[in-house]
């Protein structure tokens, strides 16, 4: 497995899908989006499978701060604007090769856990 978490320390959501991963022994790569914002298209893979409003934290302290609960912009310009502020994202962005899950997921991530535990069928050539 290859999973790479984009979230906030201080972010309860972020710390349980750390925790989730480490309970079982599955090294994940995190991304402190304090320390360092994610790439445009780091971002556009969430929200192709998502949509770009998905992407948003609407309730967050950072959307109403910045009063755009009143300005009205698209979901794509908000995900413009969460390049350069990160706290508008919903955390934490979880990757795993080609699937993405947005916030809270266990039953997600378990399925990622449980199909990586399974053994190569006779045709897979993978040792």
């Amino acid at each position: 497995m290859n999973v790479q978490i984009f979230g906030f320390h201080d972010c309860q959501d972020t710390r349980k899908v750390l925790r989730f991963f480490a309970e079982r022994r599955i090294a994940v790569h995190f991304v402190d989006l304090k320390e360092r914002p994610a790439a445009k298209g780091e971002l556009r893979r969430f929200a192709d499978r998502f949509g770009p409003a998905a992407v948003i934290d609407k309730e967050g302290a950072t959307y109403k701060a910045m009063g755009l609960r009143v300005a009205l912009d698209s979901p794509q310009r908000l995900l413009e604007r969460a390049l350069t502020e990160p706290r508008l994202l919903r955390t934490p962005l979880v990757r795993n090769a080609g699937k993405v899950t947005i916030g809270h997921a266990p039953d997600e991530w378990q399925a990622w856990v449980d199909a990586d535990k399974k053994p190569p069928s006779a045709g897979d050539k993978r040792r």
